[in-house]
Parts: C-alpha cells; sequence; structure tokens
C-alpha cells in the first residue's frame, strides 16, 4: 500500500530519456549510504527499458549479500527512505522458492521510486534482472507489454489493485523471458 503522500493514480506515459540520470542520482545517494551492503545497484523495472511505457517511477533493485533487516532499515532509514510494511513487500516467490526481499519508499518529498533491497545470488534479483534484459532485447515483447500497461492503468487506476493484476500477466511476459535467456544464454550482470 503507497504511504499517504503517494496516493496518485496509477498513470502510464511514454518512455522519458531523463529516467536513466535520475536513476543515476539516486543510485550514487543509494551506494553511498549502503556502503559495503551494495553489491550491486540497478535499475530494473518499466524505467530501465528505453522505448517502454512506464508509471514515472524509478526502480532501483540494490543486491545485498543477504536480507539483514534491522541494519539494511537502519541505513536507508538514516536517508529518509521508508520501508514498506506489507507481505508482498517483504517476499516473493520467484524460481519456484520464496525469496525475502525488503522494499522502500523515497523520503516524503522525494523523487518517486521503489527500492527493492534482495540478495545478490537469489532467483528474485535474477528475475528482476532478466524482465529488464528481455524487454530491452525485444521489441515485440516491449510494444505489447506497454500496450498492455496502458490498458491495465485506464482501467484500473488504483496502484494496488493494478499492481496485483499485473503479477499474473508478468508470470507469463517472464515464461518468453526464460525461453529468451535459454536460447541467447543470457546471465544476469555480475555484482560490483
Amino acid at each position: 500500500m503507497p504511504f499517504p503522500d503517494e496516493t496518485a493514480p496509477v498513470a502510464v506515459t511514454d518512455y522519458r530519456p531523463e529516467w536513466a540520470d535520475e536513476f543515476a542520482q539516486l543510485a550514487a545517494v543509494l551506494r553511498d549510504a549502503m556502503g559495503a551492503q551494495a553489491r550491486a545497484v540497478d535499475h530494473v523495472g518499466s524505467t530501465s527499458v528505453p522505448g517502454l511505457a512506464a508509471k514515472d517511477c524509478i526502480d532501483v533493485q540494490i543486491r545485498v549479500p543477504a536480507i539483514d533487516e534491522p541494519r539494511q532499515v537502519a541505513l536507508l532509514a538514516a536517508i529518509g527512505f521508508r520501508c514498506r510494511p506489507e507481505p508482498w513487500n517483504r517476499a516473493e516467490m520467484s524460481g519456484g522458492r520464496l525469496c525475502r526481499k525488503l522494499v522502500f519508499a523515497p523520503p516524503v518529498g522525494g523523487r518517486r521510486c521503489n527500492v527493492h533491497l534482495r540478495a545478490e545470488h537469489a532467483p528474485n534479483a535474477r528475475f528482476a534482472l532478466l524482465f529488464r534484459d528481455y524487454l530491452r532485447a525485444d521489441d515485440e515483447a516491449r510494444r505489447h507489454w506497454a500496450a498492455f500497461k496502458r490498458r491495465l492503468a485506464d482501467s484500473v487506476p488504483d496502484l494496488n489493485d493494478y499492481g496485483q493484476i499485473k503479477v499474473p500477466a508478468t508470470g507469463i511476459l517472464m515464461q518468453a523471458a526464460e525461453r529468451w535467456a535459454a536460447d541467447t544464454g543470457w546471465r544476469p550482470s555480475p555484482t560490483a
């Protein structure tokens, strides 16, 4: 659930080239705050895919050695980031395994973003990178995914409902992504 300052309805917009620069600014702040805990800071989600329509919300993945909730929450809270409390922001199924994660909202008044902490070698970290890289590589999949998200946002403006409906569709997309990964020999980018 969004925090009270995040109540805007879902809106999917055309790709904006400035998203890459905005990610770079966020990544620098997050790397500094996380120190050695940040094994890699990845731009993930739809704003990381040039040409893909998206919600104007930067998704950042920080790959960490392991989820260490008290320590990691404290590191990001020190710079105003708020840990999302919902169960789906604490764990997710990926690769047939239940994987831990933490998701943070920006400081009040900060640039809209979601910061996802995932263990560096966990299936859910791989999933986020595969989603990004597959949509960067496949023009047709990117066009269809954008059209789906636009239709969904037009008919379901509530962020929670939008996200819940998008989950099973993402599973279908990722079946094609896994075939692409097998065909191309794709591997996740290494951690820093």
